[in-house]
């Protein structure tokens, strides 16, 4: 009789701590979870400015804004044709 009470009380101790286990790792799913989100949204978020970004960068490194820019700022000039020397190899 001691001995199927001592299981028995065996038992639910056992049942007790695997319950306490279930909920700390319910718990644990849980936040990380929202952690993921969080990451997922601020990857969109990246990738959103690096779109935008490279968006930028094309309209910045067009052929017509380098020539206006060399032009306005730093007063180049297209050379003329006898001004221009061909150098073969």
């Amino acid at each position: 009789m001691k001995l199927t009470r001592a299981m028995l009380a065996l038992l639910i101790v056992a049942t007790f701590l695997s319950a306490l286990a279930v909920i700390d790792a319910r718990n644990e799913n849980r936040m990380l979870f929202a952690r993921l989100q969080q990451l997922r949204q601020q990857r969109d978020q990246i990738n959103v400015e690096w779109g935008q970004l490279l968006l930028e960068q094309s309209t910045w490194s067009t052929h017509a804004r380098i020539e206006q820019v060399a032009t306005r700022r730093l007063d180049m000039v297209m050379p003329q044709h006898v001004e221009i020397v061909v150098v073969h190899p």
